[in-house]
């Protein structure tokens, strides 16, 4: 069964990579791997990377019913310490490998990612001083990491603004970015289904509204990515690999914060997404990563593959349309055939050209994580499938 060969891999590929990567001379996990499966014990260690990590264990721990997880969660747990800013708040991006500020900026997706972690270790623990964090910072991102438009991006160590290269690409250096929005949504969710706080619930409507409203563009059919100060798009392009993420990702959003007589259109804004994803940017050969100004980039990134399998099992479980589970198949076939990367001690190539040629990526870094692909793996794990893909 589909299930089955999903939480294989999963436990037999996936997670022991990150099992291995458990540094116990300084703390947290290891911060880079290259591609020869060279662990650099001496790699800044990013704190997208931990919360990441401390999301996957948290969450493999309860829905696998683990408990020998529990000790990696809490590993990771137990180093979110060294990313906080005692004096200003929030956290910074990044530490050196024993735990001192390295990269002192704070972006909210940082912070985002924070709670999403912290309140996923709550659900599973019920550590009180796990949800003090979380809902700390959530108070830090709605009173320090944001203005009456929406929210910001990156900010300097006492929250002053900073320049958002980290979240900016193709020539462009945006104030706001779709990619920050979708994931406080998703850190909102998260925390909303870790303590059903009132604050938390409006706080994520709000980010939703705001998506489906100046975000999601429904006559081009995607979600604009980069944005000036005034939510102006700064760019003609699609990424497809964060629409056919976000068709799941707010559609789960939506179902847990709103009540049921809103959620119409966001069903059908992410039924949108998901089919322009799908039509113009899938093959037999995996997902193109994005289109920008009427030029397709055709890297396979790890993280759209995965996210790709996600965003086809949401269309199967709104349309029922059997289409869906043909792509499913030939999606994960792809993934095993080419993505995941067969040396023992390895788990999912970085990224790969359209031929499956490897371009020689890290194996782990500040933004390769278990969360993509252990996510699809948990999510496609815990659902009622059919049993013919």
């Amino acid at each position: 069964m589909f299930r089955d060969e999903v939480r294989e891999h999963l436990e037999q590929k996936i997670i022991p990579f990150w099992q291995n990567l458990k540094d116990d001379v300084s703390g947290g996990f290891t911060g880079y791997v290259g591609e020869d499966l060279r662990p650099d014990k001496t790699a800044d260690k990013g704190c997208i990377l931990n919360s990441r990590i401390l999301w996957t264990f948290s969450t493999a721990a309860k829905v696998l019913d683990r408990d020998d997880l529990r000790a990696y969660a809490e590993q990771a747990y137990r180093f979110m310490d060294r990313f906080e800013d005692p004096e200003n708040g929030g956290v910074y991006w990044s530490v050196t490998y024993d735990g001192k500020p390295a990269d002192t900026t704070k972006h909210t997706y940082c912070q985002a990612f924070a709670v999403y972690g912290l309140a996923a270790y709550y659900r599973l623990t019920g550590c009180c001083g796990a949800l003090r964090k979380a809902v700390r910072l959530f108070r830090v991102i709605e009173e320090k990491c944001k203005d009456e438009k929406g929210y910001l991006e990156a900010l300097n160590a006492d929250f002053t603004p900073g320049s958002n290269e980290k979240l900016s690409e193709n020539g462009v250096m945006a104030s706001r970015t779709m990619n920050t929005l979708l994931h406080v949504i998703e850190a909102y969710a998260e925390l909303y289904r870790a303590y059903p706080d009132e604050e938390v619930r409006l706080a994520g409507e709000k980010a939703l509204e705001q998506c489906l409203h100046t975000i999601y563009n429904p006559a081009k059919r995607r979600m604009e990515v980069f944005f000036d100060d005034d939510f102006r798009p700064l760019l003609d392009m699609q990424s497809y690999g964060h629409d056919i993420e976000g068709s799941w990702l707010l559609w789960d959003a939506a179902e847990t914060l709103l009540e049921p007589e809103k959620l119409n259109p966001y069903q059908e804004m992410c039924l949108d997404l998901a089919e322009s994803a799908t039509e113009r940017g899938f093959t037999d050969h995996g997902l193109h990563y994005e289109i920008v100004n009427g030029e397709v980039n055709t890297i396979r990134a790890w993280w759209p593959q995965a996210e790709a399998l996600l965003g086809f099992a949401f269309a199967l479980e709104i349309t029922g349309d059997a289409v869906w589970v043909k792509r499913m198949r030939t999606q994960w076939n792809y993934i095993l055939r080419a993505v995941v990367d067969p040396r023992e001690g390895s788990e999912w190539l970085n990224e790969i050209t359209e031929e499956g040629e490897s371009l020689h990526k890290p194996l782990a870094e500040e933004w390769k994580c278990p969360y993509h692909n252990g996510r699809m793996c948990l999510r496609l794990f815990a659902k009622e499938l059919p049993e013919n893909i």
